[in-house]
């Protein structure tokens, strides 16, 4: 027997988009609606084969969309806005109804796509947990046996009688989520709701759809969080203007999103006011040529030619190198190196980082860099550029890195000044 609970096949959703005619103002009174209608009754009447379309456009949220889902998977839907995300969950949900293809579900579907979702804001907390129940297809007797496990969860003990309209947005999104999650839907779907609740909720909540995953039942996640996507889902989609780009292994996707929405390195524009400020800087292979993709094991060398406009002594110059998902890989700063950064007002100097022996995995790379004095920074330019490492004989010498790792890499510097 097949384990596949979600079968989605060459689904479409389509949606049409009414524009404002030029020379129409932006506010319409009831009158000219009403006369608006009557013309365009008239015009119909006149000539009937006339087709008024002018002003309407077909939009496809949603095209030839087709993936499979087991049981037990956990998976995060990702993809800028716009993507089709939210479209695919109320889908899924079936809160709307697809335009083409079909979908196959084998279980029941619990949704937490808006704060709130399935409550009656007349009725109290308690109400409503029995109401959300009911509509999830659960009896009184299930109900009865997760309430106090809900209301625990939710935090919501003292306005359990209140009712929800009189919720704040937080209150709601606990409440709706703990009945979402505890009563044992086969199938999870959370949108980007659980933005809504505070730092703790939110670990609460990932560590209760991590423990939902396990017992063998589907997660469906959407977040623009990627570091949340990846801690909890073992698999991802990802969504490009209603189509799938790319679906595996999560780490996997989430590398191709990056890369497709990285950043360019930007013109780099010295502030030449600074008491002491960054003029350039260059990023050098072993060869002292210019590069920005290199090899596990390779060595980096950083070269910062530095104007000072004052006279400083005893200054912290620090490089970040960031992996994708904006965890500070590496952290070099000279102090640490007992290395002391100085110069008097009019000099130019070249100061020199090597970093030897990389040992990031294969991805996308980000660096910062900053100059102080530990009171003061004088100097800043966060994600300055982007460095590409790629496979090497490295990774075939030593069996390869777990990827986005943390490590730390010595750093070897050296004072050179510039006579230009």
């Amino acid at each position: 027997m097949s384990d596949t609970v979600i079968k989605v096949e060459n689904l479409g959703k389509k949606y049409i988009l009414s524009h404002q005619q030029e020379g129409h103002g932006k506010y319409k009174a009831l009158r000219d609606v009403i006369a608006d209608g009557v013309k365009s009754l008239g015009s119909r009447i006149k000539n009937p084969k006339s087709k008024i379309q002018n002003n309407r456009e077909e939009f496809w949220a949603l095209q030839d969309v087709s993936f499979e889902i087991k049981a037990g998977d956990r998976v995060g839907i990702i993809g800028r806005n716009g993507a089709g995300k939210s479209t695919l969950l109320k889908i899924l949900s079936r809160i709307t109804e697809p335009t083409t293809g079909r979908i196959s579900i084998k279980g029941r579907v619990a949704s937490l796509l808006e704060v709130g979702t399935g409550f009656h804001p007349e009725l109290t907390g308690r109400e409503n947990i029995y109401l959300n129940g009911a509509i999830l297809g659960m009896s009184r007797l299930e109900i009865k046996r997760k309430f106090d496990e809900i209301v625990a969860f939710a935090e919501v003990e003292k306005f359990l009688d209140t009712p929800v309209k009189k919720y704040s947005s937080g209150m709601y999104v606990r409440l709706a989520f703990a009945v979402a999650a505890h009563l044992e839907p086969e199938i999870l779907v959370v949108d980007e709701v659980l933005a809504v609740g505070d730092a703790q909720f939110q670990k609460k909540c990932l560590g209760k759809m991590e423990e939902v995953g396990k017992e063998g039942r589907t997660v469906l996640f959407v977040s623009h969080n990627i570091n949340v996507v990846k801690a909890l889902c073992q698999k991802g989609i990802l969504l490009q203007k209603g189509t799938i780009v790319s679906i595996g292994e999560v780490v996997s996707v989430l590398d191709n999103y990056l890369s497709e929405n990285s950043i360019q390195q930007y013109d780099f524009v010295p502030d030449t006011q600074a008491k002491v400020y960054f003029k350039k800087i260059r990023i050098l292979g072993d060869s002292d040529v210019e590069q920005t993709e290199f090899g596990m094991g390779d060595n980096i060398i950083f070269e910062f030619s530095l104007c000072f406009n004052n006279t400083l002594s005893n200054l912290d110059l620090g490089l970040n190198i960031k992996n994708a998902y904006g965890e500070i890989i590496t952290h070099v700063c000279n102090m640490d190196a007992e290395f002391y950064v100085s110069g008097t007002s009019g000099d130019s100097i070249l100061f020199r980082i090597k970093i030897p022996e990389i040992k990031y995995s294969p991805g996308i790379y980000y660096l910062d860099t900053a100059i102080g004095d530990g009171n003061f920074l004088f100097d800043k330019h966060p994600d300055f550029a982007q460095i590409i490492v790629n496979d090497s004989l490295f990774v075939k010498r030593t069996g390869g890195f777990p990827r986005h790792v943390k490590v730390f890499s010595t750093s070897l510097w050296s004072k050179i000044i510039d006579s230009a």
